[in-house]
């Protein structure tokens, strides 16, 4: 089994071999990442065509900017970064969410305060199967305004550290931090309130 040492090794290996050309070389970090990147622009955009759209231009810039990467981060950051500015842009074209860009200010309001929550009576899982489980975790992500969820991807789900996902967006390591405790603030409370309002009728689900 490869270590992470060897395996970022290997990747700028390719890097610098798809530089000088070799379309081999990049056809191997595409399929490295693809699956990855059309996720992330899927929850971004909540569109699968213009996750597919994101994904081409992803990859289109990242061959054509090649030289620009000068190996400070993992390659991954890097076109995470280009994903989502395509991604925002995307949201932009459509003009259905006033809130799209991921540097702009967020007014708080009383989402900066963190709010009680009440328990559930009975554990979800005894409610519904993972599958649906998955279902209804996935339409409270895509619910979030985009600077969270764009976050909450990235570290939640995709896995990158705090400071890669701060360096991807371009923020800092204190508003990373921030938004995605927001995140999971407001995913707990849509979550909680989803099961209350169920009720009796959970069982329907079942």
């Amino acid at each position: 089994m490869s270590t992470p040492s060897e395996t970022a090794f290997d990747e700028l290996a390719l890097v610098n071999r798809a530089r000088s050309g070799d379309m081999r070389a990049f056809s191997d970090l595409v399929t490295r990442y693809d699956r990855k990147i059309f996720r992330l622009a899927r929850h971004i955009t909540q569109s699968d065509e213009d996750a597919e759209d994101v994904l081409q231009e992803t990859f289109l810039k990242s061959f054509q900017h090649l030289g620009e990467f000068q190996g400070n981060s993992k390659f991954y950051t890097w076109i995470v970064r280009i994903a989502v500015n395509e991604s925002l842009m995307k949201l932009r074209k459509r003009k259905t969410d006033r809130t799209v860009s991921i540097d702009e200010s967020i007014d708080t309001g009383e989402e900066t305060m963190v709010r009680e929550i009440a328990a559930w009576d009975e554990d979800p899982e005894q409610r519904y199967s993972r599958e649906e489980l998955g279902e209804i975790l996935g339409k409270a992500v895509d619910s979030l305004r985009p600077a969270f969820r764009t976050v909450f991807v990235l570290r939640d789900i995709e896995d990158l550290s705090t400071e890669e996902t701060a360096a991807a967006l371009s923020l800092s390591i204190p508003a990373v931090k921030s938004r995605l405790l927001r995140a999971r603030l407001q995913l707990r409370e849509k979550l909680t309130r989803f099961f209350k309002r169920k009720g009796d009728d959970v069982f329907a689900y079942l």
